[in-house]
């Protein structure tokens, strides 16, 4: 007797959740596998967050806090957008909440009726078309394969546009892809929703530091877009704090009121310790990111140069985030005894149970020809992984 809310049955299951899942219980098993599936950074919390965090819990920050977070974390934001990204806001102007996810999707239930279209670049990340459907709106997939290095370009993006249109979700450095908006292509972009001024954009930046071309670009940079764009961040890849959950949005203060009228209603303000370790996060040295990010360029580079003695795998070169996005069709229709492989989804399955390494199929981020693999693991991980995933590949006839 299922008596589920057609909101929820209309959902898909996280894919990255499943197949960590599926990686945890063979491990459990004794298997030796290698996980590529997970999207969270390897190393550990930097040591002057962590003390952060144990004087808060001395100085009994254990209550309630406002539901938009402290001023003071909300402060320390506003100054990193100053001084990291020469943006101008108040505390007003941002909410904190739990994790870039409910920012997101915070973001998304504030501005989505039912019915009206929301723009979801593909590959894109598991979640967003999800949260849109759960504000009863329509992703609208935008296709960019890995010939325009995944990205949308004008062109696309105009003949997407409607009347219905509400918003356009724009990830950048993106998660599947690693692929990274220029200042210039950021520009054409906003010359197109110039001409459709009730577009807003959910510009997700959660992997900002995370960039090897140099400099990371925001559209709310761009003077024509920064009323109309909610910018989604926080400390989970930049500072090694994904348990910590602490997300926010820097956005109009209409919006940002909204959000914080939802988030009022169903969780609150985020959990206290990890908002004063976050504003230790933001206030603090920046070193560790840095040294964070140089680890995470030497692996891009080590498993692209891997990944491309791969035969039949397709590969770009990410410029930011921890993740290689292959496209690997040239395998479907292959088959090892009475398995065949008729999709990317079959084939991360293949490697899984065969080659003992944890990868994400394509399809869930809206490009089936593909496959995902974190490199936020060690250099000897990368190594062996992509030696068993050739060793497996070569097996298929």
């Amino acid at each position: 007797m299922n008596q589920l809310s057609d909101r929820l049955n209309s959902l898909s299951p996280s894919a990255t959740l499943a197949m960590s899942q599926k990686s945890a219980e063979l491990k459990a098993q004794g298997v030796d596998v290698i996980n590529l599936s997970v999207g969270e950074p390897d190393f550990n919390t930097p040591d002057h967050i962590k003390e952060a965090a144990k004087k808060a819990i001395d100085e009994n920050y254990s209550r309630y806090s406002p539901v938009a977070g402290y001023p003071a974390l909300r402060n320390a934001i506003v100054e990193k957008l100053k001084k990291e990204n020469g943006l101008e806001y108040t505390a007003a102007q941002i909410s904190c909440a739990n994790g870039a996810k409910q920012s997101v999707c915070n973001t998304i239930l504030v501005l989505v009726n039912p019915g009206d279209e929301v723009i979801v670049p593909a590959p894109y990340w598991v979640s967003y078309p999800e949260m849109v459907k759960l504000a009863e709106g329509k992703p609208v997939i935008v296709t960019a394969g890995i010939e325009q290095d995944f990205k949308m370009t004008p062109e696309q993006l105009e003949a997407a546009i409607t009347p219905k249109t509400k918003a356009l979700i724009l990830c950048s450095p993106s998660n599947p892809t690693g692929s990274v908006y220029s200042a210039e292509e950021l520009a054409a972009l906003a010359t197109v929703l110039e001409r459709h001024p009730q577009v807003i954009v959910i510009a997700d930046e959660i992997y900002e530091h995370i960039n090897y071309i140099g400099s990371h670009h925001s559209i709310a940079q761009i003077p024509s877009m920064k009323e109309r764009t909610v910018i989604v961040n926080g400390v989970s890849k930049a500072y090694a704090m994904t348990g910590w959950r602490i997300g926010f949005i820097a956005g109009p203060e209409w919006v940002v009121k909204a959000v914080n009228k939802l988030q009022g209603q169903y969780t609150s303000g985020p959990c206290s310790v990890s908002q004063k370790a976050a504003e230790a996060a933001y206030t603090g040295t920046q070193a560790p990111v840095e040294e964070m990010r140089q680890a995470f360029q030497r692996r891009r580079d080590l498993i692209v140069k891997l990944a491309k003695e791969v035969p039949g795998f397709e590969v770009n070169v990410p410029e930011g985030a921890f993740y290689l996005f292959p496209k690997c069709s040239s395998f479907f229709g292959k088959s090892a005894g009475e398995r065949v492989i008729n999709n990317a989804d079959d084939l991360a399955m293949y490697l899984l149970e065969v080659g003992h390494v944890a990868c994400v199929g394509g399809t869930s981020f809206g490009a089936p020809e593909c496959i995902r693999m974190s490199y936020a693991t060690s250099d000897e991980n990368i190594i062996e992984a992509i030696r068993r995933i050739k060793e497996a590949l070569a097996a298929l006839k």
